[in-house]
């Protein structure tokens, strides 16, 4: 980030490719940690998936406000300082994971489904709905949240950047910390239906008010809705796919990814057929909410019918 600008005639294609970089990384942390997680002893899985992804959500809050603070303090013109002293993070990663003890996610002498046998199941691409609906629902509003909070509440951008993602980052870390504590209270199932229906509500509020600070209500609603989605759809895949081993994991960050960018693609495109009005964009995406909860129905019901075999 801080060389690539530098070395392209037009910088854009520096940071284009910096992104890409980075977005690799990213993808093998979130591939790698979530069967980390999942393959430690313990019995309450779902609780420590959920109260893992909430430090993404942490992640997202702190970034924000010390990245809002060095602009403010030294101005934003030494953006590549602050790059470099980010980059200190995914070093220190590094050490830590040299450190770290990996479980298998197998027993010893099973074998782990290939791909192809992936692919072939029924419920794994029920999984893959629900991952694809997870990151759509939340990155629809969340890439969205700064320029609607801007428009619609006419503020600057940088009270928009951190009224927008940053309340909406801090209520999903809290939606996925309150069921790390509370898991064991709450069905995983239940908590995921209650939770599409919520976003879906939050949805038609950010679409359908005429008051712009009901729909800034709206996005944070919906931070706190999509928060057990994309940790939930891991646990639930966990459990219901056995042997599922790393490959599954992979392929569910895949559709999860995604979504993340489909998502907020498909609301500007809407938008913009709508006169630029981002309200009905996003009014439109409530579609992935619905194809979440008929996800979240055809899982209910494979379920249902191996039960019922049995």
């Amino acid at each position: 980030m801080t060389v690539l600008p530098e070395i392209f005639a037009d910088p854009y294609i520096g940071i284009c490719l910096s992104v890409a970089v980075y977005a690799v990384g990213g993808g093998l942390i979130e591939v790698l940690v979530s069967p980390i997680v999942e393959a430690c002893p313990g019995e309450e899985k779902e609780k420590a998936m959920s109260m893992l992804h909430s430090f993404y959500c942490w992640g997202h809050v702190g970034v924000v406000i010390l990245s809002t603070l060095f602009f403010t303090i030294f101005g934003i013109s030494n953006w590549k300082i602050l790059a470099l002293i980010w980059a200190v993070v995914p070093l220190f990663n590094c050490f830590l994971f040299a450190q770290v003890p990996i479980a298998s996610l197998l027993k010893e002498g099973e074998k782990g489904l290939t791909i192809g046998e992936l692919i072939r199941m029924k419920r794994f691409w029920i999984f893959m709905l629900l991952m694809a609906c997870a990151g759509s629902c939340e990155q629809a509003v969340s890439q969205w949240a700064s320029a609607y909070a801007e428009s619609g509440l006419q503020v600057s951008k940088t009270v928009g950047d951190l009224a927008g993602p940053l309340l909406f980052a801090a209520f999903m870390g809290s939606s996925r910390l309150l069921y790390g504590k509370l898991g064991e209270k709450i069905p995983l199932e239940k908590f995921m239906w209650i939770s599409g229906l919520l976003c879906l509500c939050s949805y038609l509020l950010i679409g359908l008010s005429t008051a712009p600070v009901l729909g800034f209500v709206g996005c944070a609603l919906c931070g706190l809705s999509v928060g057990i989605l994309w940790p939930g759809t891991f646990s639930l895949g966990a459990k219901g796919i056995a042997r599922g081993g790393t490959a599954m994991f992979a392929l569910f960050a895949l559709a999860g990814d995604l979504g993340c960018s489909g998502g907020p693609t498909y609301v500007g495109f809407m938008a913009e057929r709508f006169g630029g009005q981002l309200n009905l964009g996003i009014l439109a995406g409530m579609i992935f909410p619905i194809l979440l909860l008929i996800g979240l129905l055809l899982y209910h019901r494979s379920q249902f019918g191996q039960r019922f075999r049995r």
